[in-house]
């Protein structure tokens, strides 16, 4: 894919994305045909929206999602810095396709990993981070049939990336806990509507987040210290509409809470 037909397709995606409009797909002048090219797409997307890139998330974490969605394996987005949220925060759902909540694990980076030749190993990723924090995304499509555009197409739209809340750094002692076996639960208005485990995501946030090392290793730029990494929903997406009242618990490490306008 050349530079300028990535820029294009970078140009039309950002253009829906701000006015909240859908495409069917990308035209066949500038559209992906690879993870490459689909990466190649998202950076320019990050460069056209003008806000610094402050972390990653990864879509598609279970073989559920993955067969929604019609992709073979996960895929990784880029987090824009002003769709990151603080706790308390109103996420607003106009022209959101989706409208779903999605509870995951977030980390953030101590140190950064680098593009490579060897595979990083999950020690080695796990040996970078700084801390866990409790997040939830929110994420959206500017695809009309976001089910049938197919990887490339998906990746390019920063993975179905939309707005991400991220929570306080846990204090509890979350190294010595078992994540794949951890439960969350999500509730609205106080009832709770969906509980998970971390092993929803890849089997475990930590398998997750050394996918995202390894992936950018290979098609993007590494992770950067500071990044957060979310890692993948650990419940079935949780509909939600303006006026509920949300919360994402995870027990000892903390919980989350926010709102949708």
């Amino acid at each position: 894919m050349t530079p300028s037909a990535a820029a294009d397709a970078a140009t039309l995606l950002w253009r829906h994305w701000t006015a909240r409009t859908r495409l069917d797909a990308l035209p066949p002048a500038c559209r992906p045909a690879d993870r490459h090219d689909g990466y190649a797409v998202q950076a320019e997307l990050a460069r056209c929206a003008g806000q610094p890139v402050v972390g990653w998330k990864i879509a598609a974490t279970s073989a559920a999602g993955q067969a929604h969605i019609g992709v073979d394996g996960p895929l990784a987005g880029r987090l824009l810095r002003e769709r990151v949220l603080a706790p308390g925060a109103r996420v607003p759902l106009d022209g959101n396709l989706m409208r779903v909540a999605e509870v995951e694990f977030a980390f953030r980076m101590a140190r950064a990993l680098p593009p490579r030749e060897a595979p990083y190993t999950l020690e080695e990723t796990m040996d970078a981070v700084a801390s866990l924090h409790p997040s939830v995304e929110v994420p959206d499509s500017r695809y009309t049939d976001f089910v049938r555009v197919g990887a490339a197409q998906l990746i390019a739209d920063d993975a179905c990336a939309c707005w991400l809340v991220l929570g306080e750094a846990t204090r509890d002692d979350w190294r010595a806990r078992d994540l794949a076996a951890f439960p969350v639960r999500a509730s609205i208005g106080g009832r709770t509507v969906a509980e998970g485990t971390g092993a929803a995501a890849l089997g475990d946030p930590r398998v997750a987040l050394a996918w995202i090392a390894n992936e950018l290793r290979m098609h993007g730029p590494g992770l950067a210290a500071g990044d957060v990494v979310t890692t993948g929903t650990c419940v079935v997406p949780v509909a939600v509409a303006p006026g509920d009242a949300f919360v994402a618990d995870y027990g000892p490490i903390g919980s989350l809470a926010l709102s949708f306008g």
